[in-house]
């Protein structure tokens, strides 16, 4: 309809099993010539850089390192070197013996004999003395382990968690499984978790990710072939990549070239949620927003929402929901639009079901995002999806995707990304299950991780303002997998700037809202310092 924005396209780092973290290794050591301890070097200069940034410098602090026998236990000790070096006072316990470690954690351990640095061998948690401590390094396990943690790991794992102390955990707290999210025995509760060039997916899913407290995913120097070698079609979604690929605008934009946004919404009860939707679709950039209602409910949103055009629609009688026989009407609305968005607060009358079903088969009809209410037109027959020449949006939350999908939601809890990736194959639409985190699959089977948002965002009406953002990032002319990944990614975050500034205790849609343009600029921001 008018000049779409530009758009430079969305990447991110993979998400990776441990078995894929154990190729590139591999690939590094034996095909790009980066020894093994080298690497270790890197991983032990990235934890200790990031200690000093969250705890504003070294100096003063008294640090624990705990060290296990395997790679982990080898970056372990490049921290006690590089921190007894920075002038820290550094305890570092050895859980086995040091033959028991492999050949590139020797070669630390001989470097810390050879700076005059002893280790401690202990056999027992007993013998850890954490008291007089600030802060304790957790190198025990790292994610080759499969399954719970040994007894006697688990009980070093037990004290140091009992200890008060903040822990630092090198790659991923011990005793997790990188695999999944799930928690199988003890693990470190840690405040930091360091980790290294690609993310695993306990770093990501609950209840592991809360395990992991703060995230910074750093860089050792992998090389891009090994990296390019791992084979994943999962990403992560980041502030540098989100930023990079927003929609820019021209210095001659005007409303007609930004991009303009239907909303089908609202019923009696419900007329908030059609205009959070327009709210949000406004705050995202789009040109122009129409918002259809049920025309008993139109003066009252005429006055909620100010900017936008507001259309009145046939109802049913004494129903206060839109009627089958607006559907001329309605399609009228949607032929004006770059995008829609349909379903917010429509309720499930029969009648309004079905007209959206109609609307749903227009020849016509613009790239749409399927929300609320209207998923649950489609009932348990996403497929019927797969004849429209649109790009569609679904986003259900778990009980919804329970329904589209007829999978339970303990199976859908346990497995998001696979559900997720067989709906978007069975529908042909892009689809994006809301939760934490929130998952985005198209019908290739690519998916994007978005770590933002928070519990504050579980209240009413977050929900119609995501399904706002994405269709206003539709009219702008972003595909619909970047389009949902750039929605789910821009609303998480302004969540968590909602939250920094009011608390989780009282945020409101209204206030997720607000913030949507600090999100864009941050993002923004952040991608310009990277490039």
């Amino acid at each position: 309809m008018g000049m779409k924005a530009e758009n430079v396209g969305l990447t991110g780092p993979k998400l990776v099993t441990a078995e894929q973290m154990r190729r590139v290794d591999e690939l590094s050591i034996e095909v790009h010539d980066i020894p093994g301890h080298e690497l270790m070097d890197r991983a032990g200069a990235r934890v200790v850089e990031q200690i000093s940034a969250r705890w504003s410098g070294l100096e003063g602090l008294r640090i624990v390192v705990v060290c296990g026998k395997g790679n982990n236990g080898g970056d372990g000790l490049v921290v006690a070197r590089l921190l007894r070096q920075s002038g820290v006072d550094v305890v570092t316990y050895l859980l086995e013996p040091e033959s028991c470690f492999g050949t590139d954690a020797r070669i630390h351990a001989q470097r810390l004999r050879d700076a005059g640095i002893e280790t401690q061998l202990v056999q027992s948690p007993a013998e850890l003395e954490l008291a007089t401590h600030d802060l304790i390094v957790d190198a025990i396990l790292g994610t080759g382990i499969r399954g719970s943690a040994r007894p006697r790991e688990a009980a070093f794992i037990e004290v140091l968690n009992l200890s008060g102390l903040p822990i630092v955990a090198i790659d991923l707290p011990s005793g997790l499984d990188a695999d999944t999210g799930v928690i199988d025995g003890a693990a470190i509760k840690a405040s930091l978790t360091v980790t290294f060039d690609l993310p695993k997916i306990a770093h990501l899913f609950y209840p592991a990710r809360e395990l992991c407290g703060a995230l910074a995913l750093t860089e050792i120097g992998f090389p891009a072939a090994a990296l390019d070698a791992c084979p994943s079609n999962t990403h992560l979604l980041t502030s540098e990549q989100v930023g990079g690929a927003l929609p820019r605008r021209s210095a001659i934009a005007h409303k007609g070239t930004c991009g303009s946004v239907g909303v089908i919404a609202g019923s009696a009860g419900m007329t908030g949620a059609a205009a959070l939707a327009a709210q949000a679709a406004l705050r995202a950039g789009a040109g122009r927003v129409r918002v259809g209602c049920p025309c008993s409910l139109h003066d009252i949103l005429e006055v909620k929402v100010t900017e936008a055009m507001t259309h009145c629609l046939p109802e049913v009688r004494r129903r206060r929901c839109l009627a089958l026989r607006g559907l001329g009407e309605t399609l009228d609305l949607v032929g004006t639009c770059d995008a829609i968005a349909i379903g917010p607060g429509l309720g499930r009358h029969h009648e309004t079901m079905e007209l959206v079903r109609r609307v749903l088969q227009s020849p016509d009809l613009p790239p749409v995002v399927v929300d609320a209410d209207a998923l649950y037109a489609l009932g348990q027959s996403p497929g019927v999806l797969k004849t429209l020449g649109t790009p569609v949006v679904l986003t259900p939350h778990v009980g919804e995707m329970a329904r589209l999908s007829g999978i339970t939601t303990q199976l859908i809890n346990q497995e998001p990304m696979h559900v997720a990736r067989r709906v978007a194959k069975d529908s042909g639409a892009v689809v994006l299950l809301k939760g934490a985190p929130t998952v985005i699959a198209d019908p290739t089977g690519t998916v994007f991780v978005s770590p933002t948002g928070n519990a504050g965002m579980a209240s009413a009406g977050a929900g119609d303002v995501l399904a706002g953002v994405i269709a206003a990032l539709l009219a702008q002319g972003s595909p619909a997998l970047e389009a949902a990944s750039l929605g789910a990614y821009l609303h998480g975050l302004s969540g968590d700037l909602g939250r920094d500034e009011l608390g989780e205790w009282g945020l409101t849609a209204t206030d997720i809202v607000t913030h949507l343009p600090h999100s864009f600029l941050e993002t923004r921001r952040v991608s310009v310092r990277a490039d």
